[in-house]
């Protein structure tokens, strides 16, 4: 393999691996700050314990995804530094401000959290942990920052060959980053939630404190739906958003290789020939993609061909159609995974309402097994968007073949990463360790279950009092 080529998949690999831990961390945090709200508004002890035992899984996340993390701006300068030259001036920024700004206040309140039990009144260690909570999002936002300047580039101009930031506004008011930012934090959202619930499930089926479980199922499921719903329509509006932006982006997820004239069908699945630049075995739902792009029954969406030639016009020579079916099917994975986020999210709920879900098994390990659901959206959703935007780096601007290091070898390429994810496959088998322990162990000891109360957030009836 070539340099461009080394360099891309070390990023790319690195990357997703880091984004196992991001949006887990983003998650978890929101609902262990739930649990703690319910313990000082309801003052009932189990919400503490809660707290406490989902905060401990975070807490692991949140270190393993630091050390994963610190690899990735350091490759800019590694393998991309004719990208870091050319766009240094405005993409360095935002980075630069969720370090010294979001990262620092989500350490510095973990700590005061996690220190602070017997030190601190309830309602100030409740502040601590809703400021982590605050602070992830905001690591999120300037990150997703950087991002949509890459996907749409905004507030700078080019000076003697390099960009230069002239209009830091127009950075955190980029469109780009209105429909990107909802879209990733909910994500980030259902994971933690359908997390906390597939555990639960897995104690649940186990009949394992019961309450204690069943309590964290249903927060989990609660915030699982709302997120999912929410998932939903931001995409929607990300989607039609890029038809003005990245058109060929879109065609690309479509597999749409001319014009589609209106009205237009949306493709379900198709086998794309990208040599010949045809589909067949096509099965379509009419009208739809019209829907999709536009929010109405009518409409024209170009195809591939029309925006390849657009774009030579306009770039000049070059073939500007990203791989086509990367971009296809990772766009229907996402949107899958979409689906069943809000399907099992109405399910469990519903379940939850009736008290009905202890009776329920086959839905409890649909839920341990629907953990994986929002990684895979998670990490196909992103392929579709960075690998979509292909053969640039940052659109209309620079492409990925001319951001790559000169200097740097294959060999050296090839080392790395294989030291990279050597190290990251021992990170991650540390981090299912230290889950599988903290989850073995339990809640608190000395906690058994009894048949009564009268907390209307327990839908079944059961309460945990110390022996």
């Amino acid at each position: 393999m070539d340099v461009l080529s080394l360099a891309r998949f070390q990023y790319a690999a690195t990357t997703i691996f880091h984004f196992f831990f991001v949006p887990l961390s983003i998650g978890l945090v929101l609902i262990v700050s739930i649990m703690e709200t319910l313990y000082v508004v309801k003052k009932n002890e189990i919400y503490k314990e809660m707290t406490q035992f989902w905060g401990k899984l975070f807490l692991i996340n949140f270190a393993i995804g630091v050390v994963t993390g610190i690899l990735q701006e350091f490759q800019f300068g590694m393998n991309w530094s004719e990208y870091s030259r050319f766009m240094g001036d405005v993409f360095g920024a935002p980075l630069a401000i969720e370090a010294l700004l979001a990262f620092f206040m989500e350490s510095t309140f973990i700590g005061v959290w996690l220190f602070g039990w017997d030190r601190l009144s309830k309602g100030a260690h409740l502040a601590c942990i809703w400021l982590v909570t605050a602070g992830t999002s905001l690591s999120a936002l300037w990150i997703l920052t950087a991002n949509s300047f890459m996907q749409h580039p905004v507030g700078f101009a080019v000076q003697n060959g390099r960009a230069v930031m002239n209009n830091f506004f127009a950075l955190i008011a980029n469109p780009q980053l209105w429909v990107e930012f909802p879209h990733t934090v909910f994500g980030s959202f259902a994971t933690g939630a359908f997390v906390v619930a597939g555990i639960s499930a897995i104690a649940l089926l186990k009949k394992q404190n019961v309450d204690f479980y069943k309590r964290s199922f249903k927060i989990g499921i609660i915030v699982g739906l709302v997120s999912g719903i929410a998932l939903a329509f931001f995409g929607h509006f990300q989607a039609q958003y890029l038809v003005q932006t990245q058109p060929m982006k879109m065609a690309a997820s479509e597999g749409l290789w001319k014009d589609s004239g209106s009205p237009a069908a949306w493709t379900v699945v198709a086998s794309i020939d990208t040599q010949k630049h045809q589909n067949s075995g096509e099965v379509q739902i009419p009208y739809l993609l019209d829907y999709l792009s536009y929010g109405k029954f009518s409409g024209n969406v170009q195809g591939m061909d029309t925006l390849q030639k657009q774009y030579v016009a306009k770039y000049g020579p070059g073939n500007y159609i990203p791989p086509v079916k990367t971009t296809f099917w990772s766009f229907r994975v996402m949107t899958l995974m979409g689906g069943l986020l809000c399907i099992l999210g109405i399910i469990g709920a519903i379940l939850m309402w009736r008290d009905k879900l202890l009776k329920n098994k086959w839905f409890l390990r649909i839920m341990v097994a629907s953990i994986a659901v929002p990684y895979i959206g998670g990490t196909t959703g992103w392929l579709m968007t960075e690998i979509g935007r292909q053969p640039w780096t940052v659109f209309g601007y620079m492409q990925t073949a001319a951001s790559v290091s000169p200097n740097v070898s294959a060999g050296e390429l090839l080392f790395s990463i294989i030291a990279f994810l050597t190290m990251y496959t021992v990170l991650g088998a540390v981090m299912i360790y230290l889950f599988a322990r903290v989850i073995k162990q339990g809640p608190a000891m000395g906690i058994k279950d009894t048949i009564q109360s009268n907390d209307p957030f327990d839908g079944e009836g059961y309460h945990r009092v110390a022996e």
